[in-house]
């Protein structure tokens, strides 16, 4: 059979899942697929060529069209919502994406929707692009965080080992930090998303405000 890239694609993320991304290599994806090492890179130069084939595979459909109802900060939130799902659909995948810089169409599409949107009620090019930066950065951030606690034993999670801290911290960071470790990811990712968005609604006030007073 020949091998071909899309078989080396797929053939990478289930290793993904199976590994982590420190387990993915050449060698042991060659040998998933029952081919020498040679055969990989007639596709794929090097393993950073292939780490970015799988991060724009991570996040096909992240910008997909959104409805046209929506709101600017509605469109900002909903394609952070997909960008965080897409990142965890895949073991270690907030990693994978986070440690590449893909200019292909899937990857390119999700920001171009963000930097429209924010265009649209009034940033300059500029600031769009370093709000939708800043916003991929925490949802990068956040699921790269959420990832990894989620691969800690059990015996030796964050929320015992907070109980080992506990003692030593008074309040209210006991109860702060007990409420971190507790809380259901989606919810904490929610809240910060909410955060941020609120302050990119002051910045655009205060933009506007400035705009009126130079008019």
């Amino acid at each position: 059979m020949v091998l071909r890239r899309a078989d080396v694609l797929a053939g990478a993320l289930d290793l993904l899942d199976a590994e982590g991304l420190d387990g993915l290599t050449m060698r042991k994806l060659g040998a998933a697929l029952n081919v020498q090492g040679g055969a990989l890179y007639r596709h794929f130069p090097s393993k950073e060529a292939l780490l970015d084939a799988m991060a724009e595979q991570l996040v096909a459909g992240v910008g997909a069209p959104l409805s046209p109802d929506l709101s600017w900060s509605e469109q900002c939130r909903e394609l952070a919502e997909r960008m965080r799902a897409a990142l965890l659909s895949r073991r270690d995948g907030a990693r994978v994406v986070a440690g590449t810089y893909v200019s292909a169409p899937n990857s390119m599409t999700a920001g171009a929707r963000a930097i429209e949107a924010l265009c649209a009620v009034g940033f300059p090019p500029d600031q769009a692009g370093w709000i939708t930066f800043a916003c991929f950065y925490y949802v990068l951030g956040h699921t790269i965080e959420e990832q990894g606690q989620a691969r800690l034993d059990p015996e030796d999670d964050w929320p015992t080992r907070l109980a080992g801290a506990e003692p030593t911290l008074a309040e209210p960071v006991a109860s702060a930090m007990r409420a971190l470790v507790t809380a259901d990811p989606a919810e904490r990712f929610r809240f910060g998303l909410n955060i941020f968005l609120a302050g990119v609604v002051q910045q655009l006030a205060e933009l506007e405000a400035c705009r009126t007073a130079q008019a």
